[in-house]
């Protein structure tokens, strides 16, 4: 079932809270730093989402078709539509 942009970014939204919101136990041994690449990775997925919607709707407004943006987004038009049709506050 496909999910909607807005969805996408809220749930990489949250999860980029809860890893800046995390707070290792004391007593944990493992080693922070996948957990850093984890976080900013995250973040990183967030940022690139938003670009990706953003360029979308200029393309939309440059007159490209859904099937051009489709192609270029590895999917279909129709899907591409579906997921970025709708303008997203950011």
């Amino acid at each position: 079932m496909p999910r909607s942009l807005q969805e996408i970014l809220d749930h990489a939204d949250d999860l980029a809270r809860r890893f800046e919101d995390y707070e290792p136990d004391p007593d944990d041994e493992r080693d922070p730093e996948p957990h850093r690449a984890l976080a900013a990775a995250v973040a990183a997925r967030s940022r690139v989402e938003q670009d990706i919607a953003e360029a979308v709707q200029r393309a939309r407004a440059a007159g490209y078709t859904w099937a051009d943006i489709g192609a270029l987004l590895g999917t279909t038009g129709q899907a591409a539509s579906q997921r970025y049709g709708r303008r997203v506050a950011a």
